[in-house]
C-alpha cells in the first residue's frame, strides 16, 4: 500500500466522504444497542452474539438500493430492509422467538439510529472538514446509507460542511457501483479527475471510486479489521486518519 502524502499544494475541486465508519461510528457498538433494546422488551441476548450475527446478516444482505422505486416509497423500503436484517440478526443469535411482537419492538430501535445519541463523530473529522472548507474545496457525502443520514448529520453538527449528500437508496445504485459516484459528481459539475473519495471500505470506497475514475483513498481506522493484504492492490492509497491529510499551507 502507498501512504498518501499528508500535505500537498495540489488539491481536488471536491472531496467526497463515506458516512458510517468514516465520519462517524456507532456509539457503543451495534451489539450493545440491540441487546439493550431487547432487554427492555424482556428479551435476553448477549451483545457479542448480536455483533457476530449482525455482521453476518449485514454482509449477506442485498445492497441498500431500490431502483425503480418511487421516491415517496423509499423510506418504507429502507425500513423493511433494516427490519429484515434485524430479524435475521436476532434469529442467528437465537433470540427471535422470545419476542411477542418483533414488528412493534423494531420501530423504536430503528428510530433510535436517527438520533445523535446513537453515534459519535471521529476526533479527526471536524478539523479536517474545517481545513478543506477553508481551502475552498467542495465537500460531499457518498454513502450506502438511508435517508436518516440527513437528520443524523444535522444532529451531529456536520451537515453545514457538505455541499451535497448522495445516498444509495435515492440513486438506486450502491457503492461500489460507479453510478452512485457519477451521481455525486453531477452535483458539483466537475470531472472524476477533479475529485477524491475517502472511505473505510476497501471494496466499496477505494475500488468503487477508482472504477469511476475518482482518486480513491482507503481510510483504515482499525487495521485489526482490515482487508487481507493479499486482496489489496499494491498502488492503493491509504491513511489511518484524516488528520494532516491535505492541510492548508499555513496550518
Amino acid at each position: 500500500m502507498v501512504e498518501l502524502l499528508l500535505a500537498t499544494t495540489e488539491h481536488p475541486k471536491v472531496i467526497f466522504l463515506d458516512a458510517v465508519g468514516t465520519l462517524f461510528g456507532v456509539r457503543g457498538g451495534v451489539g450493545q444497542i440491540y441487546s439493550r433494546f431487547a432487554r427492555e422488551a424482556g428479551v435476553s441476548v448477549a451483545a457479542d452474539a448480536i455483533d457476530r450475527a449482525f455482521r453476518q446478516s449485514f454482509q449477506s444482505a442485498p445492497r441498500m438500493a431500490f431502483p425503480g422505486v418511487d421516491r415517496s416509497d423509499i423510506p418504507a423500503s429502507e425500513y423493511q430492509w433494516w427490519k429484515a436484517i434485524a430479524a435475521q440478526t436476532f434469529s442467528l443469535a437465537g433470540a427471535i422467538e422470545q419476542f411477542d411482537d418483533f414488528a412493534q419492538f423494531f420501530r423504536p430501535l430503528y428510530d433510535y439510529f436517527e438520533l445523535a445519541d446513537a453515534w459519535f463523530v471521529y476526533d479527526d473529522v471536524p478539523l479536517a472538514l474545517q481545513n478543506w472548507q477553508s481551502m475552498g474545496i467542495e465537500l460531499g457525502v457518498i454513502s450506502n446509507f438511508d435517508s436518516r443520514l440527513y437528520p443524523v448529520l444535522e444532529a451531529l453538527q456536520l451537515s453545514h460542511f457538505f455541499d451535497s449528500i448522495t445516498i444509495s437508496t435515492e440513486v438506486g445504485a450502491a457503492k461500489p457501483d460507479p453510478v452512485i459516484f457519477q451521481a455525486g459528481l453531477s452535483k458539483h459539475y466537475c470531472t472524476a479527475a477533479q475529485a477524491w473519495h475517502i472511505g473505510d471500505s476497501y471494496k466499496e470506497d477505494r475500488q468503487g471510486a477508482v472504477a469511476a475514475g475518482i482518486q480513491g483513498i482507503w481510510l483504515e481506522r482499525d487495521r485489526a479489521f482490515a482487508t487481507p493484504p493479499s486482496q489489496i492492490e499494491s498502488n492503493t492509497y491509504s491513511v489511518q486518519s484524516l488528520a494532516g491529510l491535505l492541510k492548508p499551507q499555513s496550518a
